[in-house]
């Protein structure tokens, strides 16, 4: 399995985030502008926070909060888990699973690089196995 900095390489540079005082329909809004299930959430270049879907369906819809009126860091994920540009990919799937999450910010030190979802993850599990499956047809027909 490759290494968590082999996933950001195509989006290199793409930091989408949010701020505390921003409201939680302004993140919504971005959340389908990016077509993500998270965004990181930054204070003066370091991470504080994690915004996700789950924060808004558990702490806005089902407690009849209004959107409009909440701010991201009433409700955002502070305890964020984070893995570095050399943790493996096989390290962040049993991560993901064992801390039942779906998102991973990268960071370097105090530099956040961006984040990594389960779909990113099992896009390279998928290609993968079809590599593998690939040079396995190969070689029987050889």
């Amino acid at each position: 399995m490759k290494p968590v900095s082999e996933l950001l390489k195509p989006r290199e540079g793409t930091l989408w985030q949010l701020r505390r005082e921003d409201s939680v329909y302004t993140a919504l809004e971005l959340l389908a502008r990016f077509d993500v299930g998270a965004l990181m959430v930054m204070e003066g270049g370091r991470l504080v926070g994690v915004f996700s879907e789950r924060d808004y369906t558990r702490k806005i819809a089902l407690q009849g909060r209004g959107s409009k009126d909440t701010t991201v860091g009433e409700i955002m994920t502070t305890n964020v888990i984070t893995v570095t540009p050399s943790t493996r990919t096989h390290a962040c799937m049993s991560l993901m699973r064992d801390m039942r999450i779906r998102h991973l910010p990268v960071v370097d030190g105090d530099t956040v690089l961006g984040m990594i979802s389960i779909r990113d993850l099992m896009e390279l599990i998928i290609a993968e196995h079809e590599t593998t499956i690939s040079h396995l047809e190969n070689y029987i027909r050889s």
